[in-house]
């Protein structure tokens, strides 16, 4: 029988990977760049680390199975990745570090902390799906959905999440996946590992040509027996709550409602945040509680509440804390004391209503595409 508990699987050691070089935020630093503070990498381990800090202090961590989780198996990370990405990336980690792609340096020992992080992922999808845990959440770092099958990219090594999912079919013949990225940048990796699959749903809202810039758009459905089972909303910069909450009513939840999953993921990148260095969209902390509280109501409709959060990106060490404690306490059901004091100053700061007008004719545009 499942237990209303929530499992929540981090390790420290993933917090250890140092992308190699100096970075002024993703541009290696020489010619005109000029060093930053420390290493300068907006990819930093303290935002992630402090939404665990603020959940120990908070007391939120005490009312969740706190656990680890080994090392993916080489096994399973092939079922993504081929072994001639794994024999690299192992060669260049030990040699020092590198770059396999495209901005995702790594250092000495990183293979062995990505393998870590895609072990969290699978560990608490495992959980879930063996009744152990009713939902998870898993702090993973490096992060994942950017890395394609033979390419990492966007700081991403391995695909945390399409590992796992892949490894879950394997263990327990699981069906109909839906992933539900809100990362601020597109879920380009995922959506490529699954593209012609009909078993895999995979949704991603992000800022419109923001990284990877011109990848992919709303036009871009799958293929193949695939078609239809990926769906794109792109947003405009300056995109605020209004637009994130119109998606979800008007193409979020219909596709899900649409597609009956048996496990729902979310890829949950805070850098949809009003500060984060490397987007520029205008949520708030309450966005991410709100988002999180439709996905329940949604895996509570179609799948017994089956809900696995993984983290992805993120990279303002000020305000991801609260984002990061907003989506694990909706997550829970555990609401702590803690006053969140980002959101009031960014209701102020949100578009008007000519731009949200703006925004839910493009969306309706999308929904169009998939005949919602």
């Amino acid at each position: 029988m499942k237990t209303a508990t929530t499992a929540f699987f981090h390790d420290e050691r993933t917090f250890w990977h140092v992308p190699g070089g100096l970075h002024a935020l993703f541009l290696p630093v020489g010619g005109w760049v000029q060093p930053m503070a420390g290493s300068g990498m907006a990819e930093s381990p303290d935002s992630k680390r402090r939404i665990k800090s603020l959940m120990d202090v908070s007391g939120l961590s005490a009312r969740l199975d706190l656990l680890g989780a080994p090392m993916a198996a080489e096994e399973d990370l092939r079922r993504v990745h081929p072994a001639s990405y794994l024999e690299k990336f192992k060669a260049a980690s030990d040699a020092g570090g590198g770059d396999l792609g495209e901005v995702a340096p790594f250092g000495p020992g990183s293979y062995e902390i990505a393998k870590l992080s895609t072990g969290l992922a699978i560990a608490a999808m495992d959980s879930v799906l063996q009744g152990r845990h009713r939902n998870a959440f898993a702090l993973t770092r490096p992060p994942g959905h950017h890395c394609l099958r033979e390419h990492s990219m966007g700081f991403c090594l391995f695909n945390n999440i399409a590992v796992a999912i892949e490894t879950m079919k394997a263990r327990h013949k699981l069906g109909r996946v839906a992933v539900i990225d809100w990362d601020v940048h597109h879920g380009n990796g995922t959506q490529a590992i699954f593209y012609d699959r009909p078993d895999v749903l995979t949704l991603s809202l992000h800022q419109e040509n923001c990284f990877p810039p011109g990848y992919s758009g709303a036009e871009d459905r799958g293929e193949g027996e695939g078609l239809g089972f990926n769906v794109n909303i792109p947003l405009q910069p300056g995109g605020g709550h209004n637009a994130y909450m119109y998606a979800f009513e008007r193409m979020v939840a219909p596709v899900i409602d649409r597609f009956r999953p048996e496990l729902i993921v979310v890829a949950s990148g805070l850098d949809a945040n009003g500060v984060d260095p490397l987007a520029r969209m205008q949520l708030h902390p309450e966005s991410f509680r709100q988002m999180m509280r439709q996905v329940n109501a949604l895996a509570a409709r179609h799948c017994d509440g089956r809900v696995v959060v993984v983290h992805e990106g993120g990279y303002s060490e000020a305000c991801v804390p609260f984002c990061g404690l907003a989506v694990v306490e909706e997550l829970s059901g555990h609401r702590t004391e803690v006053q969140d004091p980002f959101s009031e100053f960014f209701g102020l700061q949100q578009p008007s209503a000519r731009f949200d007008a703006f925004q839910r004719e493009l969306i309706d545009e999308m929904a169009a595409l998939h005949s919602l």
